[in-house]
């Protein structure tokens, strides 16, 4: 089955019971037993629930995956990833990531005993370099958030394989219709559904798949364990975002596409951070590993001036200023103040992630449109 129609039919049939060809909502917290363990496949909402089996095994499908875990937020997806570990394991993390990430890394699972190494990973070499004796895993986020690097994931899954390390890869900016981790040796591939794979920035959700048993098992037991798992309403929501992934994506795609080059030749922008573009320092890597570029990107104005990114994105009128990426409306944010204030001033520096830079989620809306609002913004 071709990805396009594995986002409609993967890992789903009509309803057993009525021949539903939506799966319906489950809202309940139980479910009968005709003798103590006698059931019908489900005895507790928070164990398993028809609504949201039906999810996992769309994600499975669109992943070329074997197991598939929907939990609360993205959030709680990568904090049942890091609950694999024990005290003294230590982490490889891509050292431009996602701020509520590193918060939860450094505020709360520092605290535990877990060692985290922070490295650029456009050098897989200095990955392989960082690993020793406790070295567990290895946390991959391509592209990154907010500067779009690309990392290599078939040549860290070698270095992961060879030292025997697990490696997870967060692909919520490429999706699964431009990538897919586990075929390029992943074992975990993470997903914040709340983005792309719900689409309509009506729902909160993260995502797990993977292909091995054993870890599928640790990694169910953990979720339920801590009760970390999403509702049937918002499981039913994702579902019926995830019908139109491939659409709503190749759309996405084509306006970045347009809106990273307008901004490229726009006299009062800097620099412009998207993978499609030639001058991107892995657009070869992006190219290997991605079907196309993505529909986020980032930028900053020549003066480098805080004030003037603000004003910037408070003068859009199509792109909302707003949290979050990958809905079908067009966002804009400032990771400086918003996405990434949690990652302290002088690394966000280090990094790149400075005062001016902005990030936008392409939505997909007419392009004209698009670039008449950043005209207007940016003047």
């Amino acid at each position: 089955m071709k990805f396009n129609t594995k986002t409609i039919h993967g890992g789903q049939e009509p309803d057993a019971a009525y021949g539903s060809v939506m799966p319906p909502i489950y809202q309940t917290s139980t479910f009968a037993q005709s003798t103590p363990g006698g059931h019908k496949g489900y005895e507790y909402a928070r164990s398993g629930n028809p609504t949201r089996y039906a999810l996992e095994k769309s994600f499975v499908s669109l992943e070329n995956g074997t197991y598939g875990l929907a939990f609360g937020s993205g959030l709680a997806a990568i904090d049942a990833v890091l609950k694999l570990l024990k005290p003294g394991d230590e982490v490889i993390s891509t050292n431009d990531l996602y701020g509520g990430t590193y918060r939860l890394f450094t505020k709360l699972f520092e605290n535990f005993g877990i060692v985290f190494h922070f490295v650029g990973m456009d050098s897989v070499q200095r990955i392989e370099d960082h690993i020793n004796a406790n070295t567990k895993l290895i946390w991959v986020e391509t592209p990154t958030n907010p500067l779009l690097n690309i990392i290599d994931i078939s040549a860290t899954a070698k270095i992961a394989k060879k030292h025997k390390v697990l490696l997870a890869v967060d692909s919520t900016f490429a999706t699964p219709y431009l990538q897919q981790p586990l075929d390029l040796g992943a074992d975990i591939v993470m997903h914040s559904a709340t983005k792309y794979l719900g689409g309509h920035s009506d729902l909160v959700m993260g995502a797990l798949i993977v292909n091995d048993k054993v870890l599928a098992e640790r990694l169910y037991f953990i979720q339920n364990a801590s009760g970390a798992i999403c509702g049937p309403q918002d499981a039913f929501l994702a579902l019926r975002g995830i019908k139109t992934l491939h659409v709503r994506m190749q759309r996405h795609c084509e306006n970045a596409k347009v809106v990273a080059n307008y901004l490229v030749n726009h006299p009062k922008i800097n620099k412009v951070y998207w993978p499609g573009l030639k001058t991107h320092p892995n657009h070869d890597i992006a190219k290997t590993q991605m079907k196309d570029f993505g529909g986020m990107l980032s930028f900053t104005t020549k003066g480098d001036n805080y004030d003037e990114a603000i004003k910037i994105v408070e003068n859009l009128k199509v792109f909302t200023l707003a949290e979050s990426l990958g809905g079908v409306e067009s966002l804009a944010g400032h990771p400086a103040s918003m996405t990434h204030v949690s990652i302290p001033v002088e690394e966000r520096n280090k990094l790149g992630i400075v005062d001016s830079l902005i990030r936008l989620s392409v939505g997909i809306e007419d392009e004209a449109d698009l670039i008449a609002d950043l005209k207007q913004a940016i003047g």
